[in-house]
């Protein structure tokens, strides 16, 4: 393949993994960026004597980015440090019940909990229930680079489908079909969370990402996500591979249904055999090929964005014990929160936070005596309803008002530094289709929890890589996108396959 021209759109985890693929074989590729530095929503602030990881705060599935390096000829352990985070996650609820859910498999839980012997033989039936839905996608979405039902047809027995996907359920019910505990319903259905999703709409096989965290592992990089950027940055420039940051694309150039090249904000024109977008598909149709609605307004149906986030970043001048790495402050309904952010498009006044800290992990991120909390409810994206900056500022209080009664006693007056982001800071920074966190939504009905395709239908040598492609948001699957849409670019997604995780 030497001698051929890709160029890449974004520099996310997916167009990143793309790029190193693509270049370990021969290729010339090349990268525009549009902001001043690589990693997509993988990204990094630092204010005041404070590191913030403003984009994801969990790794796993890490042997998804070892394949990265693999492919050229690299080992991820020199690029990219990872400590492993336990507990994996703490639970906080209302009436002042506690989980811990650690990283060998088992469960812990104060007296209000009340964990018994049968919650836990639950768990594990129900843990053995999410390896199977982790086999099933291995198979047809991790190692087939499934895109479309049809596709997982051709690549499954047809007549397991349906009982191996658990194809007619959604999450909560196969999560209440094991577990009794509502304290363990209410953590477990909370794994939508990385696919920002309800797990009363998301289809049942998305409970495998339990399985997920607790077969590989949850993982943290010293001095924060953003290395694994780094990594890969260094990993390119020693493949030759041109990273131009700060460099916009306005247009992609198209002629007789194949793309042809890229124009830049600046009026520049790069040729390329093949053009890869890690800008989302349904922007990317609307604003780089200017499509007319009836193109993509349909796709939008289909591929309604996922939630967004109240991001409040924090630097406070004292330490919370309490916390964990990783916390979930549960609403006191957790039902009708999903519903209101999900189905009726509302800001909820009672959400379930997420809240990391990671000082837990890296104490240097912060000063002496201080630690960073990153605290991010769910919102609905843009695309229903448009709330302005007094609104969300009015949200903030809620969600301060919630921790501090839920016991970070006096949050407000230990905060040294802050930043706050909306949907709509997301939706410019990143040009996110609605200011969507985590791309499409997964939703059983509208479709089946598919993303959009890596392969454009529209046009020949156009890719898409990202969240809001299959195999779906998260930083792993980011990366996979990359990794199977350079296979699927040079015809070797069957002869290679992008690996066994």
């Amino acid at each position: 393949m030497k001698g051929q021209q890709a160029v890449i759109i974004g520099a996310g985890l997916g167009g990143l993994a793309a790029a190193a693929a693509l270049a370990a074989d021969g290729w010339d590729v090349s990268i525009y960026e549009k902001n001043e530095k690589i990693g997509g929503k993988l990204n990094i602030a630092r204010q005041d004597g404070y590191t913030f990881d403003l984009g994801p705060s969990i790794v796993t599935m890490p042997e998804v980015f070892r394949e990265v390096f693999r492919r050229a000829g690299r080992a991820m352990e020199d690029y990219v440090s990872l400590q492993s985070v336990d507990p994996h996650w703490r639970t906080f609820f209302p009436d002042g019940a506690q989980l811990d859910l650690n990283a060998d498999r088992t469960v812990e839980g104060n007296e209000k909990a009340g964990l018994s012997d049968r919650d836990r033989e639950q768990m594990e039936r129900f843990f053995d229930y999410a390896k199977e839905l982790y086999q099933f996608s291995n198979q047809v979405y991790f190692r087939k680079a499934a895109d479309t039902l049809q596709d997982v047809i051709l690549s499954y027995n047809p007549l397991r489908i349906s009982r191996d996907a658990d194809r007619h359920s959604v999450m909560d019910d196969g999560v209440r079909r094991y577990l009794d505990n509502r304290y363990l319903q209410d953590t477990m259905n909370f794994f939508a969370k990385y696919v920002g999703s309800s797990p009363y709409d998301a289809p049942a096989i998305l409970n495998l990402l339990s399985y997920v965290q607790w077969e590989f592992g949850l993982w943290y990089v010293p001095g924060g996500l953003y290395g694994i950027a780094q990594g890969l940055e260094q990993l390119l420039r020693e493949l030759r591979v041109p990273i131009h940051l700060n460099s916009e694309v306005s247009k992609i150039q198209h002629s007789e249904g194949r793309v042809s090249a890229i124009r830049l904000q600046n009026g520049q024109v790069i040729e390329a055999d093949v053009i890869i977008s890690n800008m989302e598909f349904i922007p990317a149709y609307r604003e780089l090929l200017s499509e007319p609605s009836d193109v993509w307004q349909p796709l939008e149906e289909q591929f309604e964005p996922a939630c967004s986030g109240l991001v409040l970043h924090l630097g406070v001048d004292t330490i919370y014990p309490q916390l964990a790495h990783h916390n979930f402050f549960f609403s006191s309904e957790p039902e009708k929160h999903f519903h209101t952010v999900f189905r009726e498009g509302r800001l909820p006044r009672d959400p379930t936070i997420y809240l990391v800290a990671p000082g837990k992990s890296d104490p240097g991120l912060a000063p002496p005596d201080g630690e960073v909390i990153k605290i991010l409810p769910h919102i609905p994206h843009l695309g229903r309803h448009r709330y302005s900056r007094q609104d969300y500022l009015q949200m903030r209080e809620d969600v301060l008002d919630k921790l501090e009664s839920m016991g970070l006693h006096d949050l407000r007056k230990h905060i040294v530094t802050e930043k706050m982001w909306t949907p709509r800071d997301i939706e410019q920074l990143y040009y996110t289709n609605c200011g969507a966190i985590y791309g499409v939504v997964s939703h059983r009905d509208k479709n089946l929890g598919f993303k959009g395709p890596k392969r454009s239908r529209l046009y020949d040598g156009l890719y898409f890589v990202g969240g809001s492609v299959n195999p779906g948001p998260g930083m792993p699957m980011a990366a996979m996108s990359g990794l199977q849409t350079a296979d699927i670019i040079q015809n070797r997604l069957g002869q290679r396959g992008v690996g066994t995780y």
